[in-house]
């Protein structure tokens, strides 16, 4: 997969181009609108990061008159989190929006996230437990398993991030960004032990020290 990266912070594009090959993605960074209208191009894109603010425009003008003609899968990025600019950008057709300052691990997991709704294939099956990350909803055989909307997150962040560790820390942050409480390293393994008795599957691997991963079956 081939991405192009639109961001004039040339400290941001390092860090995030880096992260974004160690996985295995090829990188095309732009600076400005030109050296993104060149890129599109010349090269196949198959997802755009493109910064609102440019120093020669607006990027959700690029995204309107160029990268969605091209039918180009696009994330904003911005340092805005005005309300009015992330309606603006959904409205315009964008797949997804994040705000800086962001988590690498956040960032990847949103790429992840459209790579499966541009092929079509929002639910993520391993053994008899499939997720349907657009209706946030699991099941067992085709029965639905009743987990709380915590649990539910926690899941769908390993399930975004198949065949990769998720650290207890980053857990425990993102349930104080969805819950503004403070939680210790136990509530994070109680959450765990709660999911794995209310989807009765060995899907859920422990990495001793560090998290959890959840394996495709490739």
């Amino acid at each position: 997969m081939q991405i192009l990266l639109v961001e004039d912070n040339e400290l941001i594009a390092k860090g995030l181009k880096y992260s974004l090959e160690q996985k295995e993605y090829k990188m095309i960074h732009a600076i400005n609108i030109k050296e993104a209208l060149k890129a599109i191009k010349n090269s196949k894109i198959d997802l755009a990061i493109v910064d609102i603010s440019l120093p020669d425009g607006n990027g959700f003008e690029l995204y309107d008159k160029t990268i969605k003609k091209e039918n180009i899968p696009t994330i904003f990025l911005t340092a805005k989190d005005e309300e009015d600019n992330i309606v603006k950008g959904l409205e315009l057709g964008a797949e997804d929006y994040i705000t800086k300052p962001f988590s690498t691990k956040e960032l990847i997991a949103r790429i992840n996230r459209v790579i499966l709704r541009k092929s079509k294939n929002t639910i993520i099956k391993v053994k008899d437990i499939s997720f349907d990350l657009d209706k946030m909803l699991v099941t067992k055989n085709n029965n639905k398993i009743e987990l709380t909307n915590l649990e539910l997150r926690i899941l769908n962040i390993l399930f975004t991030n198949i065949n990769k560790v998720v650290t207890r820390n980053y857990i425990i942050d993102k349930i104080w960004e969805w819950t503004g409480n403070d939680i210790n390293d136990n509530t994070v393994t109680v959450y765990l032990k709660r999911i794995r008795e209310k989807i009765q599957t060995d899907i859920i691997i422990t990495i001793k020290g560090i998290g959890y991963r959840i394996d495709d079956e490739k």
